[in-house]
């Protein structure tokens, strides 16, 4: 993963993927003060409607053998692979969602079930005052046959942990506390050797005073020592400076993985940044500390060449990580994006598959050099059961939650702190216990998250509330992050009750952060109302209802521009949040 900002513009409950055409948020509100309900100033939330209705699926059926790329839809940025048997692992980037870093886990690679998280413990997070692009950042999971162990390898950026590892044996039943790896840069990874030797590569800068030109980077290797999970000391050894060809300038190389077949090393690479020049390149070696070696052909998967405005558009293609699939082929997971009509990423960076063809010297991706298509042919003799029982949905779907299980599902998340620390199950659903603390702070929020996983698409969330004062305010956000994002909700001034829109906004480098009120209204309170957000595109509208009938607009189409890291920055996709303060500063 890229962590160049001038690279990239940009469970309690199962909520819905947030998309771009028709986003639609339903609150409820009507506080009650007995037992189980809710307290004045604290939102529960009965419903949740996620709807999402993008062109590219209604307009490509699938066929009996087929399913739809991306296998993870909404911000699942940076996976890694591993197969033990017949069981596969994937795991993606979470920066300063928590629990952190979702794994995932099939037997095909078409049908995906979310078995957890890797970092569900404050002590394995040390995130609760970063910014939402700091965090955790590329992490790998591998698997050792010699010990039987699954080892998740990542960096915690601008934490006090850095680098560090956590081991199971066992996936499906949690994870060690991280172990602290001596060595700087970032997207580490290991390798087991066929002789049981272990080693990492990982991004670094070059060595002091020897920095060419910015953006330029290195792959290190380092032996690593298994009984005391640390590096050894003075093994470290530069293996590829700059990338494929340095003569030609090229930027963050990062992302390493080693591979060994039919006798030999190979070292994969993604090479260009996250952004318009990602791509994915590989190297071969006799030894897995080299020398490296490029091979002729490269780049073996990127996006780059193409017209900006060809149909489907799917770019940013790199970060990939290799597999053998159950047919016996390889397969390379990997990071894309598809933006919408005005090029805006507001669904972040996406998990991709494709088959990839290793008959030759060297591996490349199956018709990843041309444009990604959005259907794949399944692998032989596996069937399509995405959105069915456990396993997560794909193109087009619903989701409906109305919060009546005992534990939050994995896909609603916090950020900088456990979603338990302020939600409570209580008869009518799911409330919300707010913190002093607003979404614009750099702090552990009272919001509860779901990813917007679609460029078309509606939320719809009923919530019963009453606030008590100004400083009370409780509804939903669309967040890219804590600078850019839509607040949408009831509020309080003397002894009426308001709803209001607010738009936060980062500039980026042209001024400061500011807010704006795009709109406010009175409203009676006598019952549930509805939060709506749609979006179309880059079009998006808030509405609600007080009468759980009648959808007002507020605020008119508003722009989503914001929610795209092309505009805000950063590396994370938009969320949407259940939102309640008791610090609220909108003043309407």
């Amino acid at each position: 993963m890229m962590k160049n900002n001038k690279q990239i513009p940009v469970n309690w409950i199962p909520a819905f993927l947030i998309i771009i055409l028709v986003t639609s948020i339903s609150v409820t509100v009507f506080g009650q003060d007995n037992g189980n309900s809710a307290l004045k100033n604290s939102p529960v939330f009965t419903k949740v409607l996620y709807r999402g209705n993008d062109k590219v699926y209604k307009n490509n059926p699938l066929e009996a053998d087929e399913f739809y790329n991306p296998i993870l839809q909404g911000c699942y940025p940076d996976p890694s692979i591993t197969r033990r048997g017949d069981d596969y692992f994937l795991v993606t980037s979470s920066f300063v969602m928590f629990p952190g870093v979702p794994i995932f886990h099939s037997k095909d690679l078409v049908n995906w079930t979310q078995i957890g998280h890797v970092l569900d413990r404050k002590s394995q997070l040390r995130i609760a005052e970063l910014g939402i692009s700091r965090g955790v950042y590329a992490p790998a999971i591998r698997y050792n046959p010699h010990n039987e162990t699954f080892y998740m390898i990542t960096t915690q950026v601008a934490g006090d942990l850095g680098n560090m590892v956590v081991k199971t044996i066992d996936p499906f039943k949690g994870w060690s506390e991280p172990y602290k790896l001596n060595f700087a840069g970032i997207d580490p990874s290991l390798f087991f050797d066929d002789d049981g030797k272990a080693y990492v590569v990982h991004n670094d800068a070059p060595d002091p005073g020897k920095e060419l030109y910015s953006g330029h980077r290195v792959i290190k290797i380092w032996e690593y020592d298994l009984e005391k999970d640390q590096v050894i000391v003075g093994t470290d050894k530069i293996v590829v400076d700059g990338g494929v060809d340095i003569t030609q300038k090229p930027i963050w190389i990062e992302a390493p993985h080693i591979y060994k077949k039919d006798g030999r090393y190979y070292l994969m690479c993604a090479e260009g940044g996250t952004g318009g020049w990602h791509s994915e390149v590989i190297f071969v070696s006799d030894k897995p500390d080299g020398p490296y070696t490029p091979a002729p052909g490269n780049p073996i998967l990127t996006q780059r060449y193409f017209p900006a405005d060809r149909a489907n558009k799917v770019d940013w293609a790199g970060h990939a990580d290799l597999v053998v699939g159950p047919d016996g082929q390889y397969y390379g997971v990997f990071l894309a994006v598809r933006p919408n009509e005005k090029n805006r990423v507001n669904t972040g960076r996406e998990t991709f598959i494709l088959p990839v063809d290793w008959s030759g010297d060297f591996p490349v991706f199956i018709n990843g050099l041309v444009p990604i298509e959005p259907k794949l042919e399944m692998p032989e003799g596996v069937e399509n059961n995405t959105g069915k029982n456990d396993f997560f949905p794909n193109g087009n779907f619903i989701y409906t939650e109305n919060f009546s299980s005992e534990k939050p599902d994995y896909r609603w998340i916090g950020l900088r702190g456990p979603r338990e620390d302020f939600i409570s199950k209580v008869e009518k659903g799911l409330q919300i216990n707010p913190f002093e603390v607003n979404i614009k702070e750099v702090k552990p929020t009272s919001t509860l998250f779901y990813r917007q996983q679609h460029k078309t698409f509606s939320f719809t969330a009923d919530m019963e509330y009453l606030p008590a004062s100004e400083k009370d305010m409780a509804g939903i956000v669309c967040l890219q992050n804590e600078k850019s994002n839509y607040v949408f909700g009831i509020t309080k001034k003397g002894s009426e009750y308001i709803i209001v829109l607010e738009r936060n906004q980062w500039p980026g480098r042209v001024g400061e952060h500011k807010s704006m009120l795009v709109a406010k209204e009175k409203i009676e309170i006598s019952g549930p109302v509805k939060l709506q957000v749609k979006a179309d595109g880059d079009d998006y509208e808030f509405s609600y209802s007080t009468n759980n009938t009648d959808l007002e607009n507020l605020g008119g189409t508003v722009s989503g521009d914001i929610l795209s890291t092309d505009y805000a920055g950063g590396f994370t996709g938009c969320l949407i949040g259940l939102y309640a303060t008791a610090a609220n500063d909108i003043q309407p």
